[in-house]
This record gives C-alpha cells, sequence and structure tokens, in this order.
C-alpha cells in the first residue's frame, strides 16, 4: 500500500499512549494504598508480594512479547498483551483476599509487560523512519510521568473512593484501547518498508524462555527477599547462585540454538550494547529517585504520602520536556551520542545537587524537589534515543527482541539497584544510629537516614558514569545513520 492511502496514525498512536499508560501507572499506584489494603484484606501473604507479583510477571514476559512480535505479529500480539491486563485488573479489583490479589496481578502483570515493549515496537508501523523519533519521544513521557504519578493517583482513589478503583479504572480505557486498536491499527509491517515482515516460519525457543525465566525469576526474588519472607532454604546465596547458573545455561542455548530468543548477535555490535547499558542504568536512576527520596521526605521529614509525591513534580516535568525534545533532535539528525552524552552529565548533575543538599540543606524539602530537574530532563533525552538506536541497529526480523532487550533490562535495573541500594542505606543507617544515640529518636533517625542516602546517590552517580562512557560506542550511529538519511532524501 502506498504510504500516501494509509489511513491516520494519530488515533491508534494515542491509544497505544493511553496502553503504555495504563502499565506505568500500575507499577507505582499502589504505593499509597497498600495500608488501607492490608487493613481489608484477609490473608498471611506477605503484602510485599502485591508488588513483586507484578513486577515478576512484566519483567520475564518482555523479552517473549518482543520474539512473538517477530513471529506472529506485533498486532495480535499487542492486543493479546491488552486483553491480559483487562482480565488481570477485573480480577484484582474483584479479589476478596491477598492470595487471590497476588495471583491476579500476576496476570496483570503478564499483560502490562507486553504494553511496555510492544507500544514503542508499534511506532514504525505508524510513522516513517524520519518521525519516529518524535513519537517515541512522546512515548518516552508518557512512560516516565505516569510511573511517577501513580502514588498520587493511588493516594487519590483510596481517599475518595477505593482501592478497588485503582484496577477497575484500567477496566473501560484498556477496552477503548482495545477496540480502537483493534479497528485502526495495520498489519505488522514497518512504513513504507516492504522487506519489514515478520519471519517466516521461524520457531521459538522456548527452552531459552524457560530458561531466561527462572534466571529472572531467581534474580528478581533475590532482589525483593528480605520483604517477601521467603523460606529459609531460599537464602540470598542460593538465588544468587541459581540465577548465576541458569543465565550461563540461557547464554549456552542462544549460542546454540537455530531460532534463539535473544540473538547474542544483537550484543556484538557496540551500538546495541551501548544502549542496553544504559537502559540498565536509567533503570537504577529513575527508581533510586522515586523509591528513596518519598521515603526521606515521609520519615525524616514527616511529609505526607501525597506532600511526597508532589516533591516529585520537577523530576516529572523533566521527563516529560526533555523526552518530547529529545524526539525532535532525533528527527533534526542530531546524533545519538550528543544526546546520550548530555543526558548522563543531567544525570550526574543531579545526584551531585541532591547528595549536596542532603549535606548541606537536609530539612530544606524544596531544595531536594530542585535538584530532581536535572534527573528528569536526563531520563526523558535517553528514552526515546535508547528505543531508536536500538532499533536503527537491528536487523528487521529482529526488531521486536531488539526494542523488548533493553525494556527488560531497565526493569532489572531498577529491581536490583533499588535492593542493592537499600541494603546498603540499611548498613550505613544502623551504623550512623550506633554513633549518634544522645540524640532524640526522630532526630537520629533522620540524620542517619540523610547521611545514608548520601553514599546511596552517590553509587546511582556512578552508575550514571558508566552509562556516560558507554555512549562512546554509540558515535558510529552517525555512520549507519547516513544510508537511511540519504535513501530518504533520495525517495523524496
Amino acid at each position: 500500500m502506498n504510504p500516501a492511502q494509509k489511513p491516520s496514525p494519530v488515533l491508534p498512536f494515542a491509544m497505544l499512549v493511553l496502553t503504555l499508560i495504563l502499565a506505568a501507572l500500575d507499577q507505582t499506584i499502589l504505593s499509597t494504598a497498600l495500608p488501607v489494603m492490608a487493613r481489608e484484606l484477609p490473608g498471611h501473604w506477605p503484602l510485599a508480594w502485591v508488588f513483586s507479583a507484578y513486577l515478576l510477571a512484566a519483567t520475564v514476559v518482555i523479552v517473549l512479547y518482543g520474539r512473538l512480535a517477530d513471529v506472529l505479529g506485533k498486532k495480535r500480539m499487542l492486543l493479546l498483551a491488552i486483553g491480559l491486563f483487562l482480565v488481570g485488573s477485573l480480577a484484582c479489583g474483584a479479589s476478596q483476599d491477598l492470595q487471590q490479589l497476588v495471583v491476579a496481578r500476576a496476570l496483570q502483570g503478564a499483560g502490562g509487560g507486553g504494553l511496555m515493549t510492544l507500544t514503542m515496537l508499534t511506532v514504525p508501523d505508524l510513522f516513517p523512519p524520519e518521525q519516529r523519533g518524535r513519537y517515541q519521544g512522546l512515548l518516552g513521557a508518557a512512560y516516565g510521568v505516569s510511573t511517577m504519578f501513580g502514588p498520587l493517583l493511588g493516594g487519590t482513589l483510596v481517599e475518595h473512593l477505593s482501592w478497588h478503583w485503582a484496577f477497575w479504572l484500567n477496566v473501560p480505557l484498556a477496552a477503548l484501547a482495545w477496540g480502537v486498536l483493534a479497528w485502526t491499527l495495520p498489519s505488522s509491517q514497518a512504513f513504507g518498508d516492504a522487506s519489514a515482515s515478520r519471519e517466516p516460519r521461524a520457531r521459538i525457543d522456548w527452552l531459552g524462555a524457560a530458561l531466561l525465566t527462572v534466571t529472572l525469576v531467581s534474580l528478581l526474588l533475590a532482589t525483593q527477599r528480605g520483604q517477601l519472607h521467603l523460606h529459609e532454604r531460599l537464602s540470598l546465596w542460593v538465588l544468587l547462585a541459581l540465577g548465576a547458573a541458569f543465565t550461563l545455561a540461557f547464554l549456552w542455548r542462544q549460542h546454540r540454538a537455530a531460532h534463539p530468543l535473544l540473538p547474542l548477535s544483537l550484543f556484538a555490535k557496540p551500538a546495541y550494547a551501548a544502549v542496553s547499558f544504559i537502559g540498565f542504568a536509567t533503570g537504577v536512576a529513575l527508581y533510586a529517585a522515586v523509591v528513596f527520596l518519598p521515603q526521606y521526605l515521609q520519615i525524616g521529614l514527616h511529609l505526607s504520602p501525597t506532600g511526597s509525591a508532589w516533591h516529585l513534580l520537577p523530576l516529572m516535568a523533566g521527563v516529560t520536556v526533555a523526552a518530547v525534545a529529545s524526539g525532535k533532535r532525533l528527527r533534526a539528525q542530531t546524533p545519538a551520542a550528543l544526546l546520550a552524552r548530555t543526558a548522563c552529565v543531567l544525570m550526574l548533575l543531579s545526584f551531585g545537587l541532591i547528595v549536596s543538599t542532603l549535606h548541606w540543606l537536609p530539612q530544606a524539602p524544596l531544595a531536594l524537589s530542585a535538584s530532581l530537574l536535572p534527573l528528569g530532563l536526563g531520563l526523558g533525552l535517553l528514552f526515546p534515543v535508547i528505543t531508536v538506536v536500538a532499533q536503527r541497529v537491528s536487523p528487521v526480523q529482529h526488531m521486536g527482541i531488539a526494542t523488548a532487550a533493553p525494556i527488560m533490562l531497565r526493569s532489572l535495573g531498577g529491581a536490583a539497584g533499588v535492593a542493592l541500594l537499600a541494603a546498603l542505606l540499611a548498613h550505613l543507617m544502623a551504623e550512623q544510629l550506633t554513633a549518634t544515640h544522645t540524640l532524640a529518636h526522630g532526630d537520629a533517625v533522620t540524620a542517619a537516614m540523610g547521611h545514608g542516602l548520601q553514599s546511596v546517590f552517590g553509587w546511582a552517580a556512578s552508575v550514571a558514569l558508566l552509562a556516560l562512557l558507554a555512549c562512546g560506542w554509540l558515535a558510529p550511529m552517525r555512520a549507519e545513520a547516513k544510508p537511511e538519511a540519504d535513501a530518504l532524501r533520495q525517495a523524496a
């Protein structure tokens, strides 16, 4: 079909934004609703499983959705993911005890993990190459803002309605998105590229999928072990050993498989390896700010949960503005390496400001809030860069899995980074409280948390520094983009 005869992509793109917002909100919307849910729901399972079930399911399925999209088509898998998310949301809202809610959250996560991948992956079906950066930027802005608005929305729903509406709100919106996308979304073929059809007669590496699932579950359980009250036989070292062993088995399988789930040849390209690590780093940076600063504002400075959520506003604003600007700069052929370096420098600046504020102005929440603006700008710049570069350097037949892997690593970076930094914070706080036992208890906790968070954000800055070094591998992107740009000019 001639691209000029294609229907307007605005409506299906709006539905892609809606589905991504729903998936992102459900990662954080329960943080302010959990105390009420703990009072109202019977059951003896740890409440942390409500979060972890979604995280585990969503992270495990990301790569599988990417590969299935390559083989079966993006539209089919996107509609399946929305359907699972819708059914899971209904089941969550109707849950009568914690056990039912945990199982329903896992089902919801199995759909939500696909939404995070497939929305990014569907953009090439709607827009020509020179416009994709702009729309990937809009998706990145929607993801970042929705993740941070989750706690505020959750608190509002619990206060004025009930916790059930944190899930039931998804149902009509997901149903609307499913219907509109089923009607308007084109078949899975990249805009103007007849060679972009899905792989013919390719098979799914189900053994590789099983090995990756066990790997991710082991590693994620290791990061959440302290909250989930696992059996003593599943110690931290046992889970880490299982994760390491199955990681090696998965890599061996991918090297030998005729149709690997995650082709290792993708990582042989320096630019792809770089954006994969940068994706991991964005997970660490985003969740370090979203998790630890509200804790400090609530525990140390005695702000309300809603009040602490409002102090994340500069982070939200930075992500929104920078993601849109990044998409425009990519469309204007600004080198991806330049945008990524700028983003990493902004992240380093933000972490430096946060550490300085905690040291010199620990009782000034507005100063901490302002320190988040450069971090939001940096994350916003990186969100579209990661997706656009991953898609640009990857073979068409591997577009789905190439898009999915950095998203999986971002989720894994967030979970693993927060767990390790939380363990560091607990250790440093214990040492500080022992040394300052003469202070009043509240003052001692505030001082100890402020002292510990300086080290926490110092380590987060070190991850951002490594991401800055990885940006050097993006330099060849200018040469790789030139043939595509030349082709577009010739077509024009």
